[in-house]
């Protein structure tokens, strides 16, 4: 299986834009780990996930199969960034105590990465794998509940055609990949930011189909829209509470 690009084209909005994920995630993550010397972020994408990880492990080596999207990775002293790809990650045996991959399983060879993940884990290694899925403006009154329907029609109508086949798995929430690791439970999480107008028509602008579509069609889908979104936010500096739930697959590799 050949590494899919979906994110090389806006790269750094893609860093600017895309969510955080919560510091109790990663705590709760990290104590699953024996030990703490090297992790494996797979698919680190600008780093956001690398960068949590780093705090709590000696070194990080995180990598991505996109050179543009680790041109815009956040640097820092304890984290190598390599470009390789899932299934090929060229780390040593056993020589990992954490994999982690946040919203980008659903892209990888499954059976391939999990040899992967079994050759560079130790023995009492951790896999934990997330993701989330479609975002919601919290909140009452007339102009959230407009946003949160154009939101769901942006979603499903007018760039659904275009959301690559792997999309199912986010939406199922990983529940149909099997997963052959001992599974440990997790609790759940969420992400919340607080963004203005632009940033939310800016986060829209990263998805894959966003960028699909005009790769397709040779317009920006988000013209559809982008007058409706305005007028429903109100002041366009007006912060709105954002909400994803975050789902999660976590195991030891044994």
């Amino acid at each position: 299986m050949s590494f899919k690009d979906h994110f090389s084209t806006g790269s750094t909005d893609y860093a600017r834009y895309r969510p955080r994920y919560p510091e109790a995630l990663f705590d709760f993550v990290v104590a699953q780990c024996t030990e703490k010397r090297l992790a494996w972020d797979c698919a680190t994408g600008s780093g956001q996930a690398a960068i949590e990880v780093a705090r709590s492990f000696d070194r990080v080596i995180a990598t991505d199969g996109s050179a543009e999207q680790l041109k815009a990775a956040q640097p820092a002293p304890n984290i190598e960034y390599r470009q390789a790809t899932a299934e090929a990650s060229g780390l040593g045996d056993q020589s990992i105590d954490l994999v982690t991959v946040a919203q980008a399983l659903h892209w990888f060879d499954h059976e391939k990465f999990f040899v992967e993940v079994r050759r560079v884990s130790k023995p009492t290694g951790v896999l934990a794998a997330w993701g989330y899925a479609l975002h919601r403006l919290t909140g009452s009154g007339s102009g959230i509940e407009a946003l949160n329907r154009l939101l769901v029609r942006y979603y499903s109508e007018i760039v659904g055609p275009y959301w690559p086949p792997e999309r199912r798995l986010v939406e199922g929430h990983y529940r149909d990949l099997e997963f052959p690791f001992e599974e440990l439970p997790t609790p759940e999480f969420r992400m919340q930011l607080t963004w203005d107008c632009e940033a939310f028509i800016g986060y829209l602008a990263t998805w894959s189909a966003t960028r699909r579509f005009q790769a397709a069609t040779g317009q920006d889908p988000l013209d559809q829209v982008r007058a409706e979104i305005r007028f429903h936010w109100g002041e366009p500096e007006i912060e709105r509470l954002v909400e994803w739930p975050l789902f999660m697959r976590l195991g030891r590799v044994l």
